[in-house]
């Protein structure tokens, strides 16, 4: 969310930085909405501060047996009263349409963010690691994790298209990859290890901004969920009658009431665990952030990849269900360049544990995320492909994701001010990419895979995935 009165004060300067993420200008718009609406507010504070005051003055009309005087003020007050409903429900109006556009906005980009449309704009930082030299052709983890273990088939039978199976070592490798990970961002990294809650309200997403603009990129369960779809069957039969819009939206709210009553209630499974272990912070004044707040943990996460069409359908790069450890950030305004160089640190110093290969991209302002100003992408060589791909994605965001959630702390201990705090967040890494860059390194030329040595300890002996008979 952004601040209002930035928006305000720089309407230019907003509406630049915009457009730099290949969005619409919409400060003028903005800043319309924002001043209407203050006037209602203005003009509903004076007429509740008249009413106040006319009330009192009646009492003190008929104390002082001045009856026509109190019903001169009487009848003032009831003018009030029937003219301030009408003047609640615009300034209800106007706030509800202000914060629905604000909420579709993408944050601003930092300074120093290269501009461009896409993916082809980003800029490569570093690289590190050399490519390993084949003495035969090397193999896409597709081929080879089918022998090994990886099964797309089985998966498909039972959950459809980008679901996968992970049998025998293959799994207790993925399983190694998660644990190893966690272990060396929790005690090596700083970060404290969490366990959070999979399934979320609505408040969560909207707080870390995947509500509401990427609704159809979530997967989404109801409790009572008979109830509700025979009342909105019965809305669908009012829409298609004679019922008049305004009757058919108070039957869909009636119908949603009376279903929370019951003890209904929406929940989402999460993309990622940045959404948990974000909003852990929500609503919350933390009095001491001297030192910044990490949070980390090895979630599955769940994702339709609505917007994916036709992206990796081949393999174990793009899947509706994956494990990954999220690395979470809660710091001062100061404190975020830094941090987010800790934060990027501690991804790559899994890659380089592992001997992967792995290039840093800064993005460019139309690649980053909705919620980000500044984003690295670490990206993993895959010699199968023979290409770079994404493993983690480590982003700063601002007060942006703080102010959806009301996430403060007291700069001065004891002290009443309070201001937002910067959220950052990232991937520590994606197990199931980084076992698809396992594969594809450590391939040999048998169709077997040598584990990496610095999972040995993970692994109950096994030193190398051997393709079956």
């Amino acid at each position: 969310m952004h601040d209002i009165r930035m928006i305000r004060d720089n309407p230019e300067a907003f509406d630049q930085a915009l457009e730099a993420r290949g969005a619409q200008p919409v400060a003028a718009k903005i800043v319309a909405l924002d001043a209407e609406r203050r006037d209602v507010s203005t003009r509903l504070q004076a007429m509740q501060g008249r009413r106040n005051e006319a009330s009192k003055a009646i009492g003190q009309a008929m104390g002082a047996g001045d009856k026509e005087r109190a019903e001169t003020l009487k009848a003032e007050v009831a003018e009030i009263k029937s003219a301030m409903p009408q003047l609640e429900d615009r300034d209800r109006a106007l706030g509800e349409e202000l914060n629905a556009l604000l909420a579709g906005i993408p944050n601003i980009p930092a300074d120093g963010v290269p501009v461009g449309p896409d993916e082809d704009s980003n800029q490569e930082v570093s690289r590190w690691g050399d490519q390993r030299n084949f003495a035969f052709e090397p193999r896409e983890h597709a081929d080879l994790g089918p022998a090994l273990g990886l099964e797309f088939e089985t998966a498909a039978a039972m959950s459809g298209a980008r679901f996968a199976f992970l049998r025998g070592s293959m799994a207790r490798l993925e399983r190694a990859l998660g644990q190893f990970m966690l272990d060396m961002q929790s005690t090596e990294r700083g970060y404290t290890e969490c366990q959070p809650p999979l399934l979320v309200r609505d408040e969560a997403l909207y707080g870390t901004g995947q509500l509401p603009k990427f609704a159809e990129d979530l997967f989404k369960i109801y409790r009572n969920s008979n109830w509700l779809e025979f009342q909105l069957r019965k809305i669908e039969e009012k829409i298609s009658g004679d019922a008049t819009l305004r009757e058919t939206i108070e039957a869909a709210s009636e119908a949603e009431r009376e279903w929370r009553e019951m003890g209904g209630d929406r929940l989402w499974l999460i993309p990622t665990a940045e959404v948990s272990l974000t909003n852990s912070v929500r609503d919350q004044i933390i009095d001491d952030l001297s030192q910044p707040l990490r949070l980390t943990a090895l979630t599955p996460c769940f994702r339709s990849e609505a917007g994916a069409a036709g992206r990796d359908t081949r393999g174990y790069i793009r899947q509706h269900q994956f494990s990954k450890v999220e690395l979470v950030s809660i710091c001062e305004p100061d404190d975020h360049e830094a941090e987010h160089e800790h934060m990027v640190r501690s991804a790559e110093l899994v890659l380089e544990a592992l001997e992967l290969p792995y290039r840093k991209m800064l993005l460019s302002t139309g690649d980053m995320g909705f919620g980000a100003r500044k984003t690295y992408d670490l990206e993993v060589w895959l010699p199968g492909q023979q290409a770079y791909r994404e493993i983690s994605s480590i982003s700063w965001c601002g007060d942006f994701q703080a102010r959806r959630m009301n996430a403060r702390f007291r700069p001065e201990a004891g002290g009443k001010k309070t201001e937002f705090v910067h959220t950052l967040n990232g991937s520590g890494l994606a197990v199931g990419r980084t076992l698809v860059a396992v594969l594809e390194n450590y391939q040999q030329e048998d169709g077997s895979v040598a584990v990496p040595s610095v999972l040995a300890p993970y692994m109950g002996g096994i030193e190398r995935l051997e393709p079956a008979a």
